[in-house]
């Protein structure tokens, strides 16, 4: 307890920000369902918002060596209110896309800020723990964002001020911390060819889970509301993903640390892809129950696979490369999740809302054939030479060490 003393700014920061991150997130389709958006449109809406994130990870090192990470915290947090307040008063889907991609982008580099911190206030002793209370945090206050959406008409600007005055709550803590920002720290090549010759597994897995997660949360709570037409089942069903996420990453972080990481990449896969099929056939015969049930399947099985993909990598990687590694993943993960929404609102337009789990049902499958194909090609690492699940999720946890001027040529 006395090592989250010192950053307990922080995280109540993080809390406001991603409490309106979870809002925005569920009430954005909503909205543009509510003004007539096709699925298309709001593929387009996440697939732009995946491309600012992507296009943030390069500018947010530099805008920390320039102006440290407090000013740069209280800078995205206005752009994102200014871009909230845009999205409520303008609905046409140009604005909407322009904002929503300068939104990716800020987040992008509030993560690089909030995790950077983290990780130079904390300790070898103590660095599990700290992450692991960031990412409880993390997924317990988007859960109650999205649970926001509930409490008034979405057709109101009520929800939109909602996020706004967290959005813009989440700066005050940090402003007024009494705790010492962290120096920016030096820089670090990124060599993508250089990573998949490491962990073939890793890399493709990076980007499949950037298709197939990309696609959910923007298509998801459309999906919810097409097929349930209740704005309470969206919010449990969002709910429900989230939380079975945070649950799954124990005992699967646990079981990856005893055998061959890529056996439970394998099984993780295989099962969220079952998970996604039976929302198919829990919409056909539209049983509410089953429907939750699966979410919180595919959830359990599905939010965790970007992690064990994360820790596959760095049992290969020398100690000075996490950051690389850390940040090669982010933008594969960014780029996939740029192309999953566009490709699912078009089988959505053309199929019906079903077909988004069809989607995330192949691209799951399809990383479980080629994890097959490559564990015939490379054994894996013992496992007395590997990190913990958790070590490794905090050695990839920042990217703020990212040199985006570096060549990615090995």
């Amino acid at each position: 307890m006395n090592a989250l003393l010192p950053i307990g700014s922080l995280l109540l920061s993080v809390s406001l920000l991603l409490m309106a991150h979870g809002l925005m997130g569920t009430l954005l389709p909503l909205r543009g369902m509510f003004e007539g958006y096709s699925s298309a449109q709001l593929g387009i809406l996440g697939a732009v918002f995946f491309l600012g994130f992507g296009i943030g990870t390069v500018l947010g090192p530099r805008a920390i060596n320039r102006v440290g990470h407090i000013r740069t915290f209280t800078a995205m947090a206005a752009l994102i209110c200014i871009s909230v307040t845009l999205q409520a008063l303008v609905t046409n889907p140009v604005s909407w896309w322009i904002a929503r991609a300068l939104t990716g982008l800020c987040l992008a580099i509030l993560f690089i800020v909030i995790e950077s911190w983290l990780n130079a206030n904390s300790t070898n002793e103590n660095r599990g723990m700290i992450f692991s209370v960031y990412t409880v945090i993390t997924l317990a206050v988007m859960t109650m964002g999205q649970a926001l959406t509930t409490v008034s008409d979405v057709a109101n600007f009520t929800l939109f001020a909602f996020a706004i005055m967290l959005f813009a709550a989440s700066a005050v803590p940090v402003s007024l911390t009494r705790t010492t920002a962290p120096t920016p720290a030096g820089t670090a090549k990124l060599r993508m060819r250089y990573l998949y010759s490491l962990s073939p597994v890793a890399v493709v897995g990076a980007m499949a889970v950037g298709w197939a997660n990309g696609a959910f949360w923007t298509l998801g709570p459309v999906f919810a509301q097409r097929e349930t037409g209740d704005v309470t089942m969206v919010a449990a069903f969002m709910g429900a993903t989230v939380i079975s996420g945070a649950v799954g990453q124990l005992p699967l972080g646990w079981l990856s640390d005893r055998c061959d990481r890529r056996l439970v990449i394998i099984m993780a896969s295989l099962c969220a892809s079952i998970a996604a099929i039976g929302h198919v056939v829990t919409t056909l015969m539209f049983n509410l129950t089953g429907i939750l049930a699966c979410a919180a399947a595919f959830g359990f099985f599905a939010l965790p696979l970007y992690a064990l993909c994360a820790a596959h990598l760095n049992d290969q990687v020398e100690e000075d490369e996490y950051v690389e590694a850390s940040s090669g993943l982010l933008l594969l993960y960014a780029s996939g999740a740029v192309v999953g929404p566009l490709l699912a609102s078009a089988l959505m337009d053309r199929f019906g809302p079903p077909t988004l789990f069809i989607f995330t049902g192949v691209v799951h499958f399809a990383l479980v054939l080629f994890a097959v194909v490559r564990l015939k090609f490379r054994k894996t690492t013992a496992t007395a030479d590997r990190m913990s699940f958790s070590d490794t999720l905090v050695a990839t946890s920042t990217v703020a060490n990212l040199d985006p001027a570096t060549s990615d040529s090995q």
